[in-house]
């Protein structure tokens, strides 16, 4: 690990350095303070990400029979 990440502790909402909350309550490591302030945005972003692309993948014919 680095001193330079930093992670956005979803506990206390907030961005930490190395020596914050346990891993388990927060997510990252990020490069810069700015991306880890938006890590909540960031994890929403992409679930709606993954969210449309797994629903192109659905047939919902298949799903009729």
């Amino acid at each position: 690990m680095s001193d330079s990440e930093f992670w956005y502790c979803i506990k206390h909402s907030r961005v930490e350095g190395h020596d914050g909350c346990p891993n388990k309550e927060r997510l990252g490591p990020y490069s810069t303070e700015a991306e880890a302030s938006r890590a909540l945005e960031t994890a929403a972003e992409r679930t709606e990400a993954w969210d449309k692309e797994s629903d192109a993948g659905w047939d919902d014919e298949q799903l009729e029979d």
